[in-house]
This record gives C-alpha cells, sequence and structure tokens, in this order.
C-alpha cells in the first residue's frame, strides 16, 4: 500500500499536477497563484496554499521566494508576476495578497532561526543579565518571599528540581527561562494562580520544569511547521519573537486545565499526559481558523 501512495505521489507531483495547472489556467486565464489568491480562503489558508504552490514550482526563482527577507518581497512579487505573465491591471488585488503571503512565510522561518538561537544560548550564571532574569522570574511568581541565596532548596518552590536552577536549563537554553519570565511578567495572575495549582498535594507537578518541557513542545511545533497556521491568522506580516513567547503562555495556561481535568493518578504518567495534550494541540492545529492565544495580556 505504502509504495502505491509513494508512486501515486510522485507521479502527481511531476506529471500530472503540471497537466492539470496546465488545463486549469486554460479554462480560467489565470495561474495556480491567482487562483488561490482570487477565491474566498481566509488568510491561513491562502498562505499555506501560496507557500506549497511555490516550494512545489520548477522554477528556481519561485522556490527561492519563500526565503526572501522584508527588503526583498516587493521585487519577488514582481519577479512572479513577470514569470507567470500576470496582467496586473485585470487582477488589482493579486501583487497585495501575495506581498503579505510572502511576509508571512518568510517571517516565519525567520522567526524559527531566531528562536533557535536563543535555544542554543546556555544558561550562563557569570552573565549579570542572565542571573538578573532568573531573579526576575522569582520576585514575579514569589512576591512576598525574599531568596535567602543564589545557590538554595528554595528554588524548588517554583518547580526547579534542585537548588541551582541553571542545571534545569540545558536543554532549552535561555529559551527555557525566556518564556517562564515572559508569563509570569505578561500574565502575572495567571502564572501565580499556576504555581499554587502545580503544589496541590494530590495532582501537583514541577512548575518549572512542566514550563521547559512546555517550551520544548512549542519550540518543536515551530520547528515541523504545525504553527505557521497560527501565526498566519495571527498575524498580519511578520511573526515576531513575542508571538511564539504568547503562544508558550497558551501552553501553559492550557496544560495546567488539561492536568487537572484529566486527573493523572500519579506525577509517573506525565510523559503519557504530555503526548496526549500534544496531539490535542495539533489536532487544533490543523484547523484553518486557529489562533492559540491568551488575552488580556499586560
Amino acid at each position: 500500500m505504502k509504495m502505491i501512495v509513494h508512486l501515486w505521489s510522485y507521479l502527481y507531483r511531476n506529471i500530472f499536477r503540471f497537466w492539470l495547472k496546465w488545463i486549469l489556467r486554460q479554462l480560467t486565464g489565470k495561474c495556480e497563484l491567482q487562483r488561490i489568491c482570487d477565491g474566498s480562503m481566509k488568510r491561513a489558508e491562502r498562505t499555506l496554499r501560496i507557500e506549497h504552490s511555490l516550494e512545489s514550482s520548477k522554477c528556481k526563482a519561485l522556490q527561492r521566494a519563500v526565503y526572501s527577507s522584508k527588503d526583498d518581497v516587493e521585487k519577488c512579487v514582481a519577479l512572479i508576476i513577470e514569470q507567470k505573465k500576470i496582467n496586473t491591471q485585470k487582477d488589482a488585488v493579486f501583487a497585495s495578497k501575495l506581498q503579505l503571503s510572502l511576509l508571512q512565510i518568510s517571517g516565519c522561518k525567520k522567526l524559527y532561526l531566531a528562536v533557535e538561537e536563543l535555544r542554543k544560548q546556555p544558561y550562563n550564571s557569570d552573565n549579570n543579565k542572565h542571573e538578573e532574569q532568573l531573579m526576575e522570574l522569582w520576585n514575579l511568581l514569589m512576591p512576598h518571599e525574599k531568596l535567602k541565596a543564589r545557590i538554595t532548596k528554595q528554588w524548588c518552590d517554583i518547580g526547579f528540581q534542585g537548588d541551582d536552577p541553571k542545571t534545569d536549563f540545558r536543554g532549552m537554553g535561555m529559551l527555557g527561562l525566556t518564556n517562564l519570565l515572559y508569563f509570569s511578567k505578561h500574565y502575572p495572575r495567571e502564572a501565580r494562580q499556576i504555581l499554587s495549582r502545580s503544589n496541590n498535594p494530590k495532582l501537583g507537578y514541577s512548575y518549572a520544569i512542566v514550563g521547559i518541557n512546555l517550551t520544548e513542545m512549542a519550540y518543536n511545533l515551530l520547528k515541523n511547521g504545525h504553527l505557521r497556521t497560527h501565526f498566519y491568522n495571527l498575524v498580519p506580516g511578520e511573526p515576531q519573537m513575542k508571538d511564539f513567547h504568547q503562544f508558550y503562555c497558551y501552553l501553559a495556561y492550557e496544560f495546567d486545565k488539561f492536568w487537572f481535568e484529566e486527573k493523572p493518578e500519579s506525577i509517573m504518567y506525565f510523559n503519557q499526559y504530555r503526548e496526549k495534550f500534544h496531539e490535542k494541540v495539533k489536532k487544533h492545529l490543523l484547523d484553518y481558523d486557529v489562533v492559540l492565544a491568551l488575552r488580556n495580556e499586560i
């Protein structure tokens, strides 16, 4: 069966798709990109289809368009219009719609590179900026309790594993801390509420460790392309780092709700429930209209 699927996929990509596009162009007088922009599709669906069309093109210049920088987008649009022989007087909205979609596509790729760079940056206790961010996290989550020392078991009170949080950031680097801090800074009430719930004697979990784990989930969803639909609906242009942080906030808030609704027998089942939550989020992201974000940011 797999062989048949692969064979059909190969034939469609290399033979049938070309002829289907040619027939539709003869019938409609419009190329595939024009038909996508001309339809009633909403932002995410339109941008996803434009992205697929460009990546599937046999023209190298069109393939490279999805990697165009913000400054080069207008040139790419002009090149596509020339390559596809599009009459912009008859199709006045094509250029603007294509330009918007190209900004979103290249912006998502650019965002991944920025997120990856932050993830690769290790936490360094000799870096004053890193230490300040860690102290700020404590002060936001525990405003009425002072740290007795930099290295102390008190860190376990906000869900770190030992007396020095730097060891817990190894997998996600500064991305893990930045996400935890963003949530505490922009949604302080929700962050403290979830921290309090995480100390439940029966259903409790390590707040900070789970937060870093959810950062890994957000990172992989971005890396594997699952977040494109969300960002294409959320941002009319290039998504920024704050948009990624806001998605993490959504995960942190929704995972806590999910955990208490599911009522796991033990924290030992964390990976099982984490994967169940992961699949739930991925299912949401299949919806062309989806936007997964918290409201009322301060």
